[in-house]
């Protein structure tokens, strides 16, 4: 059995779950748009991501995400798959979304690129999988970069 975190004076049990991710590859205009986080210190493009919010379903939390973050309106929701993030304590849910609209970006990201699907390159963690697991139903071999070893 696992050993918790358990506060003697009031009983609380820090349980540690991993926190649920909402993660999108964005299809816009036939092209896949990858973006680059503010906070971030690497100039790496990646999906669409951020956190469910109480109450709402994860297909309305991803759509609310495209919204806030590109200013895009989603109108297709599909289920690529669930992805394990242990690195963050995260379970990752991701989809594919198609959107349209006008492309401006919330404070919280930096810059955009997108891709031809065919060109679109995948990363070796969390939604980097997501992405090359959608590439598989489009029947593209999904193609890596290598990222350098620690």
């Amino acid at each position: 059995m696992k050993s918790r975190l358990r506060c003697q004076s009031c009983d609380f049990t820090h349980w540690n779950n991993p926190t649920p991710v909402l993660a999108a590859v964005v299809e816009y205009q036939g092209q896949i748009l990858l973006a680059r986080n503010a906070a971030w210190q690497h100039k790496m493009y990646a999906l669409i991501t951020g956190f469910m919010e109480a109450g709402e379903k994860a297909e309305e939390g991803i759509a609310r995400e495209v919204k806030e973050e590109t200013n895009l309106d989603v109108n297709e929701v599909n289920l690529i798959g669930v992805y394990d993030f242990q690195r963050m304590n995260q379970v990752i849910i991701a989809y594919h979304v198609v959107a349209e609209g006008e492309i401006l970006l919330s404070p919280e990201l930096v810059d955009y690129k997108l891709f031809s699907p065919q060109t679109v390159r995948c990363w070796p963690a969390g939604t980097g999988y997501a992405l090359a697991d959608w590439l598989k139903t489009r029947g593209i071999e999904p193609q890596f970069v290598e990222w350098p070893k620690p």
